[in-house]
């Protein structure tokens, strides 16, 4: 097939694109680098069959481009560290990049995937969350930009369904981690990882008694592309079960890393989730999807890309 996938120089984007080509579709990645990276980049290009465009998707998209069988949309930055300097960026990616998105798919009738969040479901009420629960967001909080963008991008994702009878599908992604990730994004893991290796005191928010779930990269670009390849229009969780305690993360890291460091505990953020674990009965349903990598196997397999990548840092 000819793919679209936008954002594709971002951690998962790129991991996703990668695959795509392997199993020898064409693909176009279309990305502004505002969080993407240039390592990335190199990596896509090793392909033959991967052209990467840098462009911004809130901005017309050019004919030039090409026609498609299937676009996914993996472009906004998701990282707690962007939500500040980068919420209008957020909210425009996430309503005007994603209806240029959806008027390509419209026009070529391809099928659009769209990568949604479990920060759909804010800071949740219900654990774990299933696909039918409303969510508990804070409208105007400081995720709100992240939170409220993706709730707007679902909605218009359906209302061209709905309408124009575009093929949707909607990923809800949890807590996803692996080789690729940015050093400075602000995710636990990458925190944990990076602070570790340097010695540095691992910095656990609260008590460290809030719970998370991490999916292994792979396992999560195995359930996007199976999602694609489905007909099912309605949002759908993916992401692993496996729900563990942040404070517990922390000492796994340090043993693994066989670092020296200690937990240092500091205030809690607004609007932190206390939960957060996905319901993936309905992903295992339709889709006949779970993930495979456990978390321990997971996290010691992307210790040695921090590794490298801190090392090169400091030649």
């Amino acid at each position: 097939m000819q793919i679209l996938v936008a954002g594709g120089a971002g951690f998962i984007g790129s991991h996703l694109a990668r695959r795509l080509a392997r199993d020898g579709h064409d693909v176009v990645v279309v990305d502004n680098l505002i969080t993407g990276s240039a390592r990335n980049v190199e990596l896509l290009c090793e392909f033959p069959n991967i052209r990467f465009v840098r462009h911004d998707i809130t901005e017309p998209l050019s004919q030039k481009l090409g026609d498609f069988d299937m676009i996914m949309d993996m472009a906004c930055p998701a990282s707690p560290v962007d939500f500040s300097s980068k919420a209008i960026e957020i909210l425009r990616v996430c309503s005007v990049g994603v209806q240029n998105l959806l008027e390509l798919a419209k026009k070529n009738n391809a099928v659009f995937l769209q990568s949604s969040t479990s920060e759909c479901y804010g800071d949740p009420l219900v654990n774990p969350q299933p696909e039918t629960y409303w969510g508990n967001v804070n409208p105007i909080g400081i995720r709100s930009c992240y939170d409220e963008g993706k709730r707007f991008a679902e909605a218009l994702v359906t209302a061209y369904h709905r309408k124009y009878r575009v093929r949707t599908r909607i990923a809800r992604i949890f807590n996803t981690y692996g080789p690729d990730m940015r050093l400075d994004d602000g995710r636990v893991v990458s925190n944990f990882i990076c602070q570790a290796l340097k010695g540095e005191p691992l910095s656990v928010y609260g008590d460290g008694g809030q719970t998370r779930s991490f999916c292994y990269v792979d396992d999560l670009v195995e359930g996007l592309i199976r999602l694609a390849g489905s007909d099912f229009s309605e949002p759908v969780n993916l992401g692993n079960p496996q729900e563990i305690p942040v404070r517990q993360l922390a000492e796994e890291v340090i043993e693994f890393t066989g670092s020296s460091s200690r937990v240092q505990f500091l205030p809690l953020p607004k609007d932190d989730p206390k939960v957060r674990r996905p319901d993936i009965s309905l992903a295992g349903k339709i889709l006949n999807w779970r993930p495979e990598v456990d978390r321990i196997a997971g996290i010691k397999k992307t210790i040695p890309y921090f590794r490298k990548m801190l090392g090169l840092l400091n030649e």
